[in-house]
């Protein structure tokens, strides 16, 4: 999926307590791909690293780097998302819900991403397993995919600016 609908998807799922936890989910959930792939666009925009060509389609894997592919297993394992929610929870003493965005991350990927780019290593580092999922690229996830969070957020923000209705007394 496209970073800035895992931000939008988390944001929703998990950042609905005040403004601070949207933001904080929103983020949260865009950062298992900046923390791999984003890493390596600033790289390339201040010439330490080669942008990859994405201008004909999908650049071959063996044109990203070594440290992508390993930061990408690392923000996309499943496994590592449950450690780390598990050790947050004991630390705070409470569970932090805003980082259930990392985890949506991650599911989400899972089915939508195909072994043609970087199929999701949820199970990364107990095993190299991947699922051969279906482009979110594709128009039959793009549009829905924009289409329901269009929908979602243009309710919630309805629901937002519309006057409460107040129960109206009862004359008996």
């Amino acid at each position: 999926m496209d970073i800035v609908s895992h931000g939008l998807w988390g944001a929703l799922a998990f950042g609905r307590q005040s403004r601070k936890s949207f933001w904080l989910a929103f983020g949260i959930g865009l950062a298992p791909d900046l923390f791999s792939f984003g890493i390596l666009w600033v790289a390339a925009s201040v010439g330490l690293a080669h942008k990859p060509d994405f201008s004909h389609g999908l650049p071959p894997e063996s044109s990203i780097p070594p440290y992508v592919h390993h930061l990408y297993d690392v923000t996309h394992s499943f496994v590592l998302f449950l450690t780390v929610f598990a050790l947050v929870w004991v630390i705070a003493k409470r569970p932090v819900w805003e980082l259930g965005a990392w985890g949506l991350h991650v599911l989400v990927d899972i089915p939508t991403h195909s072994f043609a780019f970087f199929p999701t290593p949820f199970l990364w580092p107990l095993s190299d397993w991947k699922f051969d999922g279906w482009p979110w690229s594709q128009p039959a996830i793009l549009i829905p995919n924009f289409t329901v969070l269009l929908l979602l957020y243009g309710w919630f923000l309805l629901q937002q600016y519309r006057p409460a209705l107040k129960p109206e007394r009862v004359r008996e």
